[in-house]
């Protein structure tokens, strides 16, 4: 893919992802291909994450390449899971996910430390899922467009406090409808 080249890898990911978020938020594309479409990109600009992240941009790109990942393994998990065939490879994949996952915390943490936690506010979230009930929890850097990391690590948790930046009274996540929907 040629165009990203030309237009700036940052200027053409943060586009794609704001049209793509746009599309979910209108009813035009689902949670399941909101994932697809994320992971499709991603691949296509062939653009590995970024080993040294000295800005808000690397680090938000490496959160969102590893989060798109994660999601993506963690739903063909799901679907092997579900359809009972090729179980050999449901725990390869849900091992790829949960990597991945931990790849998106520590992007996140390098995100936070870039701009030192400034204007951030973290907290438990209101989910259906039994399984991330009191679990998961948003952080939201509130100086910057569609900048909203969801965690259930509990050493980055322990950071957060440790700044000061999270709060012990549950909220509603800002893009509630997305999260408790189910793919």
């Amino acid at each position: 893919m040629i165009y990203h080249r030309k237009k700036g890898l940052f200027e053409t990911f943060f586009e794609n992802r704001s049209s793509l978020i746009l599309q979910y938020e209108n009813g035009d594309i689902s949670k399941k291909e909101f994932l697809q479409y994320n992971y499709d990109f991603v691949t296509s600009m062939n653009v590995k994450p970024f080993l040294r992240v000295d800005s808000y941009e690397k680090g938000m790109y490496n959160y969102q390449y590893y989060n798109v990942l994660a999601k993506y393994f963690r739903m063909l998990a799901k679907d092997i899971k579900n359809s009972k065939k090729h179980q050999k490879y449901y725990i390869t994949y849900l091992n790829k996910g949960n990597n991945y996952y931990h790849e998106k915390d520590k992007s996140a943490l390098a995100v936070l430390k870039i701009i030192e936690f400034k204007n951030v506010e973290a907290y438990f979230i209101s989910v259906e899922s039994k399984g991330l009930k009191d679990k998961l929890y948003e952080v939201v850097l509130k100086d910057y467009k569609e900048a909203i990391f969801h965690s259930k690590a509990e050493w980055l948790l322990d950071i957060l406090k440790k700044e000061g930046v999270f709060f012990d009274k549950k909220r509603v996540s800002i893009i509630n409808e997305y999260i408790n929907e189910t793919y």
